[in-house]
């Protein structure tokens, strides 16, 4: 019978099921990226092929996507991972599993095409194409995740093959068809539920996330797709539309926006319930088992991105001020390091000089700048920055926020300004016997105006704040006692802490 769907006319390694069944299983069964390097060109040999009919080409897709899955839930944990990968196992490993999933994206969608050009066979493949489209969905996502991983420019075809395969999948009413995406895949999913996912994950700010919290965030959607709602009438809870006749990434719908007949409306209200009794499992310290994130996640991590959806859904962020179309040279270093050194608590200056970046758009509350190709390595979401405008004599300082590429590689950054002037003090534990001099620097960042009294923020190295221990430091040739409030960030280089402050009799602070 297989031989039969394989057919053996054309001379392609994988017409004939014998060969394509040796092919599979002389695969490396221990070396995951070279088996699925492997797979993805058979993929795009497949794909490419018109010898095949419809339904042999659908065939082979799915014997060789089966095979890829273990390979890349494999390499998917390998990459998403808390630990910092050095950059070449990092490369490759974003490579391998970009390149699967837009070589099987790009098959699925062809084999979608050869049906609806009505190409000869195609007739044989009606009954499966529930399972057609959502695994094309489902590989658009692995592929839309990989490219933001790497804050990459979105291809524009994957939105314009997503809202034809949604229309076609709404007029043929197989939007709501249950079926097993792969072999032992527990519970059923849609082809709603795959387009839920997608629009419902990306919508909520990808570019505004670290790569492991998009990963996390992915699986978090897809665990409760069920809940995201797509129709084509805006209720008063749609949180995005999605065009289908000028298809492109999902925006959040606007008061008072034109609507077309063409737009579908996603809501994601019933998925904050479920966020909000996920969250309250989590903060006892344990994943339900019934969440599957691909892989094994400290309990709090977790809760960061489920909070993060949750706040999301909540409350959308809107822009806070206006910018401003004014040109400002700002002098720029990152990294927590590199900000102390610019600062009159650090041993020693750095001898680097600082980068230089033109930015044109600016308001009170944060920047947006676009740098060229190269010299942005260790710019990620998260990174901390040191900023001095021109003409300007202090420091302050600003986190990354929001990163995308363009089409020519440069990097669109959006930062947050967490205070415009900051001064280097040394903390020393209360209670303590070390002087001030001996102390960890930190960065004490001035009050924004509005802000609570007698409450100051500060910058740490990373791992050092504890609710548990109080410091004392000096600033201005005041003493001060600090008792912890809260961390309010944390990344790899730097905490950022909320202090109660309370400023000593002198000399009582002489003695940490």
């Amino acid at each position: 019978m297989l031989s039969g769907i394989f057919g053996k006319k054309s001379d392609h390694p994988m017409a004939d099921i014998k060969s394509a069944q040796a092919l599979l299983d002389d695969l490396p069964k221990n070396d995951a990226c070279k088996s699925l390097m492997e797979l993805s060109e058979w993929i795009e040999s497949v794909a490419d092929n018109t010898d095949f009919k419809p339904d042999h080409q659908f065939a082979v897709l799915r014997l060789l996507d089966e095979t890829a899955q273990s390979y890349a839930r494999k390499l998917a944990r390998d990459y998403f991972t808390p630990q910092e990968l050095n950059k070449f196992q990092e490369n490759r490993l974003w490579l391998v599993l970009g390149n699967f999933y837009r070589h099987t994206a790009k098959a699925y969608y062809a084999v979608f095409n050869r049906y609806c050009g009505g190409d000869k066979g195609a007739v044989t493949i009606k009954a499966q194409l529930p399972l057609l489209a959502a695994r094309a969905v489902y590989a658009m996502t692995g592929q839309l995740k990989y490219i933001c991983a790497h804050y990459g420019p979105v291809d524009n075809t994957i939105w314009g093959n997503l809202a034809q395969l949604y229309r076609y999948a709404e007029q043929q009413q197989y939007l709501d068809t249950p079926l097993a995406l792969y072999t032992g895949a527990a519970g059923n999913t849609t082809v709603k539920g795959e387009l839920g996912r997608l629009l419902g994950w990306y919508g909520c700010g990808v570019s505004t996330l670290k790569p492991l919290y998009m990963h996390l965030a992915e699986r978090i959607a897809g665990q409760y797709f069920a809940s995201i709602e797509i129709g084509a009438q805006q209720a008063a809870n749609s949180l995005f539309s999605f065009d289908l006749d000028r298809p492109a990434a999902p925006v959040l719908i606007k008061t008072d926006a034109p609507v077309h007949p063409s737009m579908r409306f996603v809501g994601m209200a019933e998925m904050r319930p479920l966020l909000e009794a996920l969250i309250k499992t989590l903060k006892k310290g344990a994943a339900p088992e019934s969440l599957n994130l691909g892989g094994a996640y400290d309990a709090e991590l977790v809760r960061e991105v489920a909070q993060y959806l949750l706040n999301f859904l909540t409350a959308p962020p809107s822009r806070r001020s206006a910018r401003r179309g004014i040109k400002v040279g700002l002098k720029v270093v990152n990294g927590f390091a590199q900000m102390i050194d610019r600062t009159d608590v650090a041993l020693n200056f750095s001898d680097g000089q600082p980068a230089h970046w033109d930015v044109e758009d600016i308001s009170a509350s944060g920047f947006r700048t676009v740098l060229p190709a190269q010299g942005t390595d260790g710019i990620r979401i998260g990174s901390l920055l040191g900023v001095q405008p021109d003409g300007v004599p202090h420091w302050g300082a600003a986190v990354v926020r929001r990163l995308m590429r363009d089409d020519a590689n440069r990097l669109h950054v959006g930062a947050e300004m967490l205070a415009t002037r900051i001064a280097g003090v040394a903390l020393g534990q209360s209670g303590g016997g070390g002087g001030f001099e001996d102390g960890q620097p930190a960065l004490w960042l001035q009050a924004k105006p509005g802000g609570p009294p007698g409450e100051a923020q500060l910058l740490m190295k990373a791992g050092t704040f504890s609710v548990h221990r109080s410091l004392q430091t000096r600033l201005n040739g005041k003493n001060y006692l600090l008792i912890p409030g809260r961390l309010q960030e944390k990344s790899l280089d730097y905490d950022l802490a909320t202090f109660r402050v309370i400023e000593q009799e002198p000399g009582s602070g002489e003695s940490c």
